[in-house]
């Protein structure tokens, strides 16, 4: 485990859940009212950041949908880290303009990613070719996949600029993970007690010392900072107030946290009484391990303190004894 956190290699940063639109598997509640921070918070969180940072995804809610602070958050990144992170943004790409797209390349955006062509977006695709040529205008290459996977394709510099595009998929957005927000409010989460999202990229595996083929990557949701992009039911921290480093080497002393770590959310209450089979049952009776994620830190285990706060009755309760 490493012990000095000022250097990550990915970082995923929803500064607004203002949107455009407001699709009912959304996991953070975005939309026209969607939750906002001010310029202010926007620029304390970038000064709490580590020292290096490999690649940061900026993400909402809809970036462009909060537009001047999108430039100003970029103009405040190049200040801070200068050429020496990858800049990554995800967008539906509803309102992505040939100057827009032209002003995200001046300031630093090296890589897009259209997260919006599937049936629960509101124009379902329908703009991807329109998307394609205003790209390929700007010589940005389309036959980069991969890049939030492969660290190839964000460590090395000088890459030439590139956009993807993908969507929610029954497999993937929907399979297991996104039991939070409006997806949950809509029923629109797959009851899958078997899927462990925790062990895939996005989960909460690697975020403390990456993983085989992962990165280690951490997730701010305007400002909490969380193991993975569901989150945990209080956050780590508070990235407008504390370093993110120092968050991150705080909760990494704990065997809970090392548990996440090393993507098994079911073992990550033994060190304080919660055993794996009592874990398992009601990831069972939940049909979801995020769900039982919640339960874990809601009723049995305290964020601020790192310690057990469970009682005994609460766990005889759920196990019928």
């Amino acid at each position: 485990m490493k012990k000095d956190f000022n250097h990550c290699e990915s970082l995923y940063w929803v500064f607004t859940q203002l949107c455009n639109d407001k699709c009912d598997h959304c996991y953070n509640l975005s939309g026209p009212q969607g939750e906002r921070i001010s310029e202010d918070e926007c620029l304390q969180i970038i000064e709490n950041l580590p020292d290096k940072i490999d690649r940061i995804i900026l993400s909402g809610g809809e970036p462009l949908a909060e537009k001047k602070l999108l430039y100003r958050i970029l103009d405040a990144l190049r200040e801070r880290y200068a050429d020496d992170a990858q800049i990554m943004l995800q967008t539906n790409g509803d309102l992505l303009t040939a100057e827009i797209l032209d002003t995200l390349i001046e300031k630093g955006v090296t890589r897009l990613d259209i997260a919006s062509i599937d049936r629960y977006h509101k124009h379902a695709g329908a703009r991807l070719m329109d998307l394609a040529g205003l790209f390929e205008s700007r010589g940005v290459n389309g036959d980069d996949k991969d890049p939030l996977i492969e660290k190839d394709t964000y460590l090395v510099k000088g890459k030439p600029l590139s956009w993807g595009y993908w969507g929610a998929t029954d497999d993937m957005w929907l399979g297991g993970n996104w039991a939070r927000g409006r997806a949950l409010e809509k029923g629109n989460w797959k009851r899958d007690p078997a899927h462990n999202f925790c062990k895939v990229l996005s989960g909460g595996i690697g975020f403390l010392s990456g993983a085989e083929g992962i990165p280690q990557e951490i997730s701010i949701q305007l400002w909490r900072i969380n193991p993975c992009c569901p989150g945990t039911y209080k956050a780590m921290g508070d990235a407008r107030r504390e370093k993110v480093a120092d968050v991150l080497a705080r909760v990494a002393q704990s065997p809970v946290f090392q548990k996440i770590n090393a993507g098994d959310p079911i073992g990550m209450g033994e060190s304080v009484g919660i055993g794996r089979e009592f874990a398992q049952a009601r990831t069972e009776d939940l049909q979801n391990v995020c769900l039982w994620c919640d339960e874990f830190f809601r009723d049995y285990f305290d964020m601020e303190t790192l310690s057990s706060r469970f009682e005994m009755s609460r766990i005889e309760h759920h196990v019928g004894y």
